[in-house]
């Protein structure tokens, strides 16, 4: 006698906003990078209290930049690709909301101690809070991918899980640090987090750019004929890319040699523009949600360049640092969210908002202003920053008004998603 499998109850949630990560967490990343940079613009000109004492308001921007905006983008990403990858369900709703939860009370306690706020009587009591829920929301972030991966046994996704796992751990050195009043361990923490988005962007971004240019320009042409583009990878540049960023990042985190950073940091350059270079069809300018990724590696590239001959030509370690940071993180970030949440949400990913082409082209100046300009005319860098910042948040502005309505609201085809 055959047995009949009854249809399981579809999921649901309270509101569209919590069906998957990427729809609340991009939201909160994008809301997140316009606060937090208008209130580092107070900080880094002397107009706030913040408490310099227990932690050097650097460290401050450089946590809640890795941390909290973009630790915000990968859990969103990850939280729903896992689903893809796996098949199994993620997070949603009041399971969802727990976990966003978490982030979003770590990010208050440090906002408020960027504005000099105190807890307790004290400044360091926001830090210790905000320890507690950050820590709490990594860790369940961590344990929702983990189960999902061991359920179907895809074992190839544990690289991914291992730099979560570091980046738990670099965030509790930033803490100790804090607590301990040791600024070089907190120094440690924030670059280790720093470096492991990096390397984090690097891997998705070896799976998904060659497949994002393949899925947007394999089209049907007039004669109904599908035009496709096949792009390779090579498990030669993958482990050429992997061991020589693993080796720059050790010699720039704790063994600082200039022979051996010009070294690291050229090999990972040249790797990923030969790897670019394989990625190359001049279809991408016709479409912004692929040029727009092809400018961020690009740009991550040029950064490590920079980083190669920073220790001979002399301008600031701080200059590649944030070039890095800019495409690695801040451009690649967007056109990840720009892309994800058409195709993800149910909507035509080959007709983005109009604005999408002016929030790519103004983190591009982001690049060029605090970057470029800064390394050839030093006499004005305090404008050079504040052009950067302002573009920053402008770019984000349009995204919060483009897109936090989709995200808001149900799939147009009715799916749970």
């Amino acid at each position: 006698m055959q047995s009949i499998n009854l249809p399981s109850k579809p999921p649901s949630s309270p509101h569209p906003i919590l069906n998957l990560s990427f729809r609340i967490f991009f939201s909160a990343a994008a809301v997140f990078a316009v606060v937090m940079m208008m209130l580092w613009s107070f900080v880094f000109t002397g107009h706030t209290d913040i408490d310099a004492q227990v932690l050097n308001p650097l460290y401050w921007h450089g946590h809640e930049m890795i941390y909290g905006y973009a630790l915000a983008v990968v859990a969103g990403f990850l939280l729903t690709a896992v689903k893809t990858w796996t098949g199994v369900m993620m997070p949603h709703g009041y399971q969802l909301l727990s976990i966003f939860g978490c982030w979003l009370l770590a990010r208050l306690c440090w906002l408020a101690f960027g504005l000099g706020m105190t807890m307790a009587g004290t400044s360091i009591s926001l830090l210790y809070v905000g320890a507690v829920f950050d820590l709490l929301f990594m860790t369940l972030m961590a344990y929702a991918i983990f189960r999902a991966v061991l359920q179907v046994k895809q074992y190839k996704q544990m690289g991914i899980l291992a730099k979560l796992a570091l980046l738990t751990l670099g965030n509790a050195l930033c803490y100790w640090g804090i607590i301990s009043a040791d600024m070089n361990t907190t120094r440690v923490g924030v670059y280790l987090g720093f470096y492991l988005i990096i390397g984090l962007v690097l891997t998705i971004g070896r799976r998904v750019m060659p497949f994002f240019i393949e899925r947007g320009l394999s089209v049907t042409n007039d004669k109904g004929i599908t035009e496709t583009v096949a792009l390779r990878n090579s498990k030669v540049q993958d482990i050429a890319s992997l061991l020589f960023f693993l080796a720059f990042f050790i010699v720039d985190v704790f063994y600082p040699n200039k022979y051996l950073l010009t070294v690291t940091a050229l090999g990972v350059a040249v790797v990923n523009i030969v790897r670019l270079i394989g990625w190359y069809h001049r279809g991408i300018w016709q479409k912004p949600l692929l040029w727009s990724l092809y400018i961020a590696f690009t740009g991550m590239c040029l950064s490590f360049l920079l980083y190669a001959l920073q220790p001979w030509l002399g301008y600031a370690h701080s200059i590649a640092m944030h070039g890095l940071a800019i495409a690695g993180v801040g451009m690649m970030t967007v056109a990840m969210m720009t892309r994800v949440a058409l195709g993800h949400t149910g909507r035509n990913i080959h007709q983005p908002p109009k604005t999408v082409p002016i929030m790519y082209g103004l983190m591009v100046l982001v690049f060029v202003s605090r970057v470029l300009l800064p390394l050839t005319d030093m006499s004005h860098y305090l404008l050079w920053i504040m052009i950067a910042q302002s573009a920053w948040i402008a770019c984000f502005v349009l995204f919060c008004i483009s897109y936090l309505p989709m995200l808001a609201r149900p799939r147009p085809d009715g799916l749970f998603g």
